[in-house]
């Protein structure tokens, strides 16, 4: 009994393969493709028919950066349209760029919920931004989301290879945003964090004051970082407002006096305090009692003193 009921099993299954590979096929009809060869010319696909199928490298891909030798491996699998159901050798024509139009835009949502990170090379620029394609999918990257800041000559980056994510999917009007921005904002606060966390409070930096509040000012003490000095910080005495001691662009030596998370409070007061203190530390040890029985002494003596 089990004999009979696994061979009727088998059975069964070969029936069903038996009747797949003998479908019938269409032009326009939709195939799911395993790469079994490359070529130059041509991939060669398994449809799970009893014919193989043939997409030669103009139907490939759409992005102009698309190498089949590099691009395309044995085992790879997608979905093309049938253009040609026996091309007089036996073989199926189909297209890979027609299969991305028909289903790249749902990979596309999926990679935007997704927040995918995604590596291209910019294929071309215009005036107000980069393309890159995705999915054999033409994306456009505005100059505003090229880099950290609004990128005014876009012509250095043809050629450019870049991480972008998928800012924007519209397939009713064929339109894919991309951004570079928001990958580089991500990097550049891990990168001041893990600077930030390197700092001590205590530590005098030198610092450029970057700009002018009435509560206080803003210091710049690494690329990227800034710190407050509070107006209370500035000075020992009363001020209406940082201006009266400080301008935008001065050099000025600052103390951290705290950190908190990536706010970092400054103070010039407390610096100049202790720069001060050491100021007054190495005069009181340079007037120390001069060796005894030098001939130079009692006058080395009366000038430190005077």
């Amino acid at each position: 009994m089990d004999n009979g009921f696994e061979n009727k099993e088998s059975m069964d299954d070969y029936a069903k393969e038996l009747e797949a590979s003998l479908r019938k096929i269409y032009p326009g009809d939709v195939m799911d493709c395993t790469v079994v060869a490359v070529d130059e010319t041509c991939a060669t696909v398994d449809l799970d028919y009893y014919a193989p199928g043939k997409i030669y490298l103009e139907e490939m891909s759409a992005d102009p950066t698309f190498s089949i030798m590099y691009d395309v491996h044995i085992g790879d699998t997608f979905k093309a349209v049938v253009l040609q159901r026996d091309d007089g050798a036996g073989n199926i024509i189909l297209s890979k760029k027609a299969g991305d139009l028909e289903y790249s835009w749902e990979k596309l949502e999926q990679m935007l919920d997704e927040k995918t990170v995604i590596n291209g090379t910019i294929t071309d620029t215009t005036r107000s931004g980069a393309i890159m394609y995705v999915e054999g999918i033409r994306g456009f990257i505005p100059a505003s989301k090229l880099d950290l800041k609004y990128v005014e000559d876009t012509s250095g980056y043809l050629g450019k290879k870049v991480s972008v994510q998928i800012f924007e999917v519209d397939k009713a009007h064929q339109r894919l945003i991309l951004t570079a921005r928001d990958i580089l904002t991500e990097k550049a606060m891990e990168e001041r964090t893990d600077r930030i966390s390197h700092m001590m409070a205590g530590t005098i930096v030198s610092g450029t004051v970057e700009k002018l509040m009435n509560y206080g000012a803003f210091v710049k003490i690494q690329e990227g970082i800034s710190g407050l000095l509070h107006i209370s910080e500035i000075t020992d005495g009363h001020i209406d407002h940082p201006g009266a001691v400080l301008k935008v662009g001065q050099q000025i030596d600052v103390m951290i006096t705290k950190i908190d998370g990536s706010r970092i409070s400054l103070s010039l007061k407390a610096a100049n305090a202790a720069k001060e203190q050491e100021l007054n530390e190495e005069v009181s040890e340079y007037k120390s009692e001069p060796v005894a029985n030098n001939p130079f002494a009692d006058l080395l003596k009366d000038f430190i003193n005077k």
